[in-house]
């Protein structure tokens, strides 16, 4: 095989294959996942993979447009793969229900785009699952997100876990209440997301910012823990803004205890979300084995007003292929379904071998029949069966009874 050959059998940097037993196992948590989203009340809700540049850019507030993967269609309009669903669901839902007062609750299943050269060992193309609450601006919408949220992790097996709550309300009250104009706002978040601590200290001071402010609003860092941390909070500010935000964290908490997932909560007021649509309440989901949160979500309030609709939201997305990695390596066994059964035959018996195909298959059985070869040995296909994902391989003797192989 030649070189160019060669490099089409390999998938460019950021992507890869996914097959087999992985691949039922990552189908799997999906169900799992989106099983609890459907008894929540969300209906299904599907987008283009592909959308004009402007759904994604940079007045919206999302992925830089460098990150994108860009691209023309023959009118000439600048086309972008989607780089996350909330902006997509936003003009969907604007586009469909622009004159619809009452909650809308959609899911979402599908891959993402990120055009990134710094991966860290991530992925360019990830599958995500999410939902989306839009029209109900309550502090129990926010509360029924993070509570389904955890009731969808928890029905895939995961126990192992933390939602981390934040405000970003909170960060802007402080911003606010030492006049930090949009551009150092902006600045600050960056930095403050990227845990660069001390260049979000050396801005502020070139900002003639007072050291006794600075040492107040960098605090934030310091703001995790359980819900006294709100308590506390409560003494370092003075503004309103800052303090409503508090509140609305306390009122979600008494609703996230209504429903009896208090253990899997904690709060976190440094978190400051670099996507700018978020106005309110925001989250990310930790587990062991996963260095990024597997989970982020939040409230976002002003993004439906840029398609046309003014309507409040709040809603979180999940990367199914994290989750899965994080059930891999804390060993937590998925129950995989496997039905899929190897059915030999010959050429005397190869209408008896399809009339039993269909009445296994009638059963629930996914059957792949094969002719046998005379140059191969029994155990050849039970070699063949077991690296390619069945259950079991079932030989069609001469006189028509079978000969049953189980695989463990």
């Amino acid at each position: 095989m030649d070189y160019l050959g060669k490099r089409l059998l390999h998938t460019p940097e950021g992507v890869r294959d996914i097959y087999g037993e992985e691949y039922a196992k990552k189908l799997t948590v999906h169900e799992l996942f989106h099983e609890k989203l459907n008894a929540f009340g969300y209906q299904d809700i599907q987008t283009p993979t592909f959308e004009f540049f402007d759904v994604f850019g940079s007045k919206i507030g999302t992925t830089p447009s460098k990150d994108l993967y860009k691209f023309f269609d023959k009118e000439g309009n600048t086309l972008v793969l989607r780089p996350d669903f909330t902006p997509s669901i936003a003009r969907c839902a604007a586009k469909y229900f622009m004159e619809e007062t009452m909650p809308l609750r959609f899911c979402y299943f599908g891959n993402t785009f990120t055009n990134t050269s710094n991966l860290q060992g991530k992925l360019k193309e990830t599958t995500q699952m999410g939902a989306e609450l839009i029209g109900d601006p309550s502090a129990d919408a926010d509360a029924e997100m993070i509570a389904m949220l955890i009731n969808a992790l928890k029905n895939t097996g995961l126990e192992e876990f933390q939602v981390s709550i934040g405000q970003i309300e909170y960060f802007k009250g402080l911003c606010e209440e030492l006049k930090l104009d949009e551009d150092t706002e902006i600045a600050l978040r960056e930095l403050i997301s990227n845990k660069n601590y001390f260049g979000a200290e050396e801005l502020l001071s070139d900002k003639q910012i007072e050291q006794s402010d600075i040492d107040v609003l960098l605090k934030i860092n310091d703001m995790f823990g359980t819900i006294e941390i709100v308590e506390d909070a409560k003494a370092l500010v003075r503004n309103k803004r800052s303090l409503e935000a508090l509140k609305r964290l306390e009122e979600i908490y008494k609703r996230l205890l209504d429903y009896g997932v208090e253990r899997y909560v904690s709060f976190d007021l440094g978190m400051v979300s670099k996507y700018n649509y978020y106005t309110g309440m925001i989250l990310k989901a930790y587990t062991y084995g996963i260095g990024d949160a597997i989970a982020k979500g939040g409230r976002y309030d002003n993004l439906l007003a840029e398609f046309g609709k003014d309507a409040p939201a709040t809603g979180f997305m999940v990367v199914i292929d994290d989750l899965v990695a994080a059930l891999t390596r804390q060993k937590i066994a998925l129950s995989v379904e496997n039905n899929h059964v190897l059915l030999l035959y010959s050429s005397e018996n190869v209408s008896t071998a399809i009339k039993k195909a269909e009445e296994y298959r009638a059963e629930g059985y996914l059957i792949a029949m094969m002719k046998k070869n005379a140059e191969k040995q029994f155990d050849d296909y039970v070699a063949y069966a077991k690296s390619n994902h069945y259950q079991a391989v079932y030989e069609l003797l001469d006189d028509a009874s079978i000969r049953i192989k189980t695989l463990d």
